[in-house]
């Protein structure tokens, strides 16, 4: 495929020109003490924050951990519409419908506890056991086309 150079310049001529009316978003300001609950100034704070979470999940058993994806699951299902619609209406970046059916189908599909199943070999050089465990915090910088569906699919897989 080939780009043509003045396509390129008129594409930037006019995101330019839409940010110039609309304006940038500045930085996210405050004391911390109003935000609500999950949002944070910076990524520090919510490393802090992910690493007390993890500390108490790390406490609670697989069924306990299955009961919490099943809520999770539950809510992305049932409330997949109310859920793409306020994304959409946030965003205002794709088709409505897509973001329904991610949002319902990440929660059907997505792999939970039920895949951590341990395995044992056994052979002439003696026993291995493959147990998985939690390893720690992860950040992430979440997409703003299908962030719903994104931070579902990764609370379910990391829970």
């Amino acid at each position: 495929m080939k780009v043509d150079q003045n396509v390129i310049e008129d594409v930037v001529r006019q995101v330019l020109n839409r940010l110039g009316t609309t304006g940038v978003a500045g930085p996210v300001s405050g004391n911390g003490r109003t935000r609500r609950h999950g949002l944070f100034t910076d990524v520090h704070e919510a490393v802090t924050a992910a690493r007390e979470a993890f500390e108490q999940l790390s406490g609670v058993t697989l069924e306990g951990r299955k009961r919490i994806i099943d809520q999770i699951r539950r809510v992305s299902i049932d409330q997949c519409v109310e859920l793409g619609t306020m994304e959409m209406e946030e965003t205002k970046i794709g088709r409505l419908a897509h973001k329904i059916e991610k949002q319902r189908n990440v929660g059907a599909t997505t792999p939970g506890v039920e895949f951590l199943r341990s395995e044992v070999f056994s052979g002439d050089y003696g026993l291995t056991v493959i147990e998985h465990a939690p390893f720690g915090v992860i950040a992430a910088v979440t997409p703003v086309t299908h962030s719903l569906p994104t931070v579902t699919c990764n609370a379910i897989t990391m829970i």
